[in-house]
């Protein structure tokens, strides 16, 4: 059975018969996103679509195609441009901030918090492996969530229990028109080599499928976060010091989330499993260290038993 012959149990707490967003690129799977909300009845859809002037008349393309879209089913439609060349963080990593920006922008004016994304299983397998690549912790391995939020953003992920090849079923099946992003097929990106060469590559070695393994132990990892995130004190976390003997009495899993938490609180940037372990050094009574360096020319420091950040 395709799943998306099914409801998920996410949708339970969505009723169809209020306002959300949908985020629509063109592509495929956020095509058949927008096509599958209106077939379960959601009229109340706001079209979402963010051109990253990247790929330029192809671009321009894409907006005009989702804005007739959103125009034929009769819903409203909310599209931007930005330029996110010059940002700090990878081209991926920039796109995917300045998305958030805008639909959090739109999810304001409209007073519509709420947003559905296209993201499939496949996409969640693939995270996972760039993740893992990157030297991520059991944190930064976990899934996707169906629901999660980002500041006052809900964003709702349906299809994370879809693959890829039930998404092409169902763009044959209802006859689907959708834009191509030729970059996807593009070798440079990594994300684009672990879909087309590094994972079918395992799988012809091992002689198996690995994705549906794969996807299991994101779900797995996420699950068992969310439990360890309940036993990091909120008062430890979000403390403006932190005292060494409180910190030093938690289990080492639980260490390393608070200072993560406290870090992030302290708005330092770029927060790795490097940055977190260079901190806890701080904890260790014999250490003579008293400062550690952290990104943006910042430090954090230990005086008096007690952790603080400058």
């Amino acid at each position: 059975m395709n799943s998306l012959e099914r409801v998920p149990d996410c949708l339970r707490d969505f009723p169809s018969k209020r306002r959300y967003l949908v985020g629509v690129s063109g592509g495929r799977d956020s095509v058949v996103l927008l096509h599958w909300l209106l077939r379960l009845g959601y009229r109340r859809l706001i079209v979402c679509h963010l051109d990253h002037q990247l790929r330029g008349a192809a671009a321009r393309a894409d907006a005009r195609f989702v804005r007739r879209l959103a125009e034929k089913r009769e819903l409203e439609c909310e599209i931007e441009r930005a330029d996110i060349r010059d940002r700090a963080a990878s081209l991926e990593a920039a796109a995917r901030a300045a998305r958030l920006e805008f639909f959090a922008r739109v999810a304001k004016r409209r007073r519509c918090p709420t947003i559905f994304l296209g993201q499939h299983a496949d996409d969640q397998v693939e995270t996972f492996l760039m993740q893992l690549f990157r030297g991520a912790g059991g944190r930064g391995l976990g899934a996707m969530r169906e629901v999660s939020e980002v500041g006052s953003l809900r964003i709702v992920r349906p299809f994370l229990g879809v693959w890829r090849a039930e998404i092409d079923h169902y763009i044959a099946k209802h006859r689907l028109k959708f834009r191509e992003d030729a970059t996807n097929a593009a070798r440079e990106a990594s994300r684009n080599r672990l879909r087309h060469d590094f994972i079918p590559a395992l799988e012809k070695k091992l002689g198996r499928k690995v994705r549906q393994n794969l996807w299991r132990a994101a779900h797995v990892l996420a699950e068992e976060n969310s439990f360890l995130e309940t036993l990091v004190p909120n008062d430890l976390a979000e403390a403006e010091t932190l005292s060494t003997k409180e910190l030093q009495q938690l289990p080492l899993a639980l260490q390393r989330r608070a200072l993560l938490r406290w870090l992030r609180a302290h708005h330092v940037r770029e927060v790795g499993f490097e940055v977190v372990e260079s901190v806890r050094t701080l904890l260790e009574p014999a250490t003579t260290v008293a400062k550690v360096n952290l990104p943006g020319d910042r430090h954090a420091r230990r005086r008096a038993g007690v952790l603080f950040v400058d």
